[in-house]
């Protein structure tokens, strides 16, 4: 039984030091890194248990680079795009705006139409004045 919780502890240790060591900067709250690697290994379980439940930013998605991805570690690999600059927030119109947005939309077509069937006219009119 004692090799059992002694097996636990070392594997929450380790798992503890891993996730802080592999984490990104941005993701570790209140204390540095290496205070935590610190933290943990003096107070192992307690340690451990503190940084999965305060320590580490749980809602953040993160991007999991195994140990087999190329560009880590070959130098002659491409280099990973940029990220795509944030879309600019659109301002949210009022009722009233959109409501004159569409009114305009509705006149627009309307225009549209009226140019076609007078086209059209004008193309039977040519039509009868050439027969």
């Amino acid at each position: 039984m004692y090799l059992l919780l002694s097996a636990v502890g070392f594997l929450v240790l380790l798992g503890a030091l891993i996730d802080i060591i592999t984490r990104p900067d941005d993701q570790v709250r209140y204390l540095p890194k290496l205070v935590w690697v610190f933290l943990v290994i003096l107070l192992p379980l307690v340690g451990s248990i503190i940084w999965f439940t305060v320590g580490r930013e749980w809602g953040a998605a993160t991007e999991n680079v195994s140990f087999g991805d190329r560009r880590r570690w070959d130098r002659t690999a491409p280099a990973p795009a940029p990220p795509a600059a944030p879309a600019r927030p659109q301002r949210v119109l009022s009722t009233e705006e959109q409501l004159a947005a569409l009114e305009r939309e509705a006149e627009f077509y309307e225009k549209q139409a009226r140019i076609k069937r007078l086209e059209s006219q004008l193309d039977d009119k040519r039509a009868t004045d050439d027969a």
